[in-house]
């Protein structure tokens, strides 16, 4: 049996639904959802408009309708979020990756490294920004870390996935503790990279949109969300080369305070990148060669 829902009028329903639930953009909320339903890319929904759902089908879109009308993102809901060039699982284990995050990305790939860079990643969530740079720069070796077991299992699928499971290792860690026990040489290096929590715990926006279904342990950091940017910064000199480079995402008004810290650490050439709004978001700085 099927239902009496053809895809055009499943589109202008979940349409319709997405926008009672304030969604900035109903109708590609509605169109991905059923894309997901019918594992069919856009260009199928409006070359067969009038292709019939099986009352399964139907069923399915109309529960993630009502899910992403109720405010879960459009990422958990369809399991993966684009990055850079790749399509990455995503699940409420982990923060879903942003394109202002891409910022990072672009900085990293501007820096002066060895041709055989070693680059740490600390927080990697769905393992995006490491295998970004892995995507891109085939000679650098990667080691990324996640205090979360499920989004270590997560980072280390969506690394399988493209075939980069020889130079991207993924372990399990609270920051730099499961590199601590290692040899000097081999938890020295030359990036190291993080998206880390910077949110007050008291941030209004924690209860608006997206953030409100993403794990907070990702999210918010005590010390008006400094304390985990300035964990890494003062502990991250001690697991860097000699020259070698951190970057770190920020909020947008904590440009000047993570600067300030870098430089209070001993750190040179400290550097703030703008993301696409023209936020100050990302900022870098150099341990000084010995």
């Amino acid at each position: 049996m099927q239902s009496h829902y053809v895809i055009h009028r499943a589109v202008l329903f979940g349409k319709s639904q997405c926008a009672l639930g304030a969604s900035e953009s109903p109708l590609l909320d509605a169109q991905l959802l059923l894309q997901a339903v019918l594992d069919c890319d856009r260009q199928y929904l409006y070359m067969h408009p009038d292709q019939a759902l099986s009352d399964e089908q139907w069923e399915r879109y109309r529960q993630l309708i009502e899910q992403r009308k109720a405010g879960q993102p459009i990422a958990y809901l369809v399991g993966t979020r684009d990055f850079w060039n790749m399509s990455l699982q995503v699940n409420a284990s982990t923060l879903i990756p942003r394109p202002d995050t891409e910022i990072l990305v672009e900085q990293a790939l501007k820096l002066a490294l060895p041709v055989q860079a070693r680059v740490l990643e600390l927080g990697t969530g769905t393992g995006a920004i490491s295998l970004a740079l892995a995507h891109e720069r085939p000679t650098w070796q990667f080691c990324a870390v996640d205090l979360s077991e499920e989004a270590v299992a997560l980072a280390r699928r969506n690394r399988d996935t493209y075939g980069l499971t020889e130079r991207v290792d993924i372990l399990q860690s609270n920051w730099f503790d499961a590199l601590a026990g290692r040899s000097a040489n081999s938890r020295r290096f030359d990036l190291i990279v993080s998206n880390p929590p910077y949110i007050d715990p008291d941030d209004i926006h924690l209860e608006q949109g997206d953030v409100r279904f993403e794990p907070r342990s990702a999210l918010v950091a005590e010390d008006h969300g400094f304390a985990d940017l300035r964990h890494i910064i003062e502990h991250g000199k001690g697991y860097l080369a000699p020259g070698g480079w951190i970057i770190l995402e920020h909020g947008y008004q904590q440009a000047a305070k993570v600067g300030q810290i870098f430089s209070e650490t001993g750190y040179e050439k400290v550097n703030t990148a703008a993301d696409y709004a023209n936020l100050d978001r990302v900022t870098f700085a150099q341990r000084k060669h010995d």
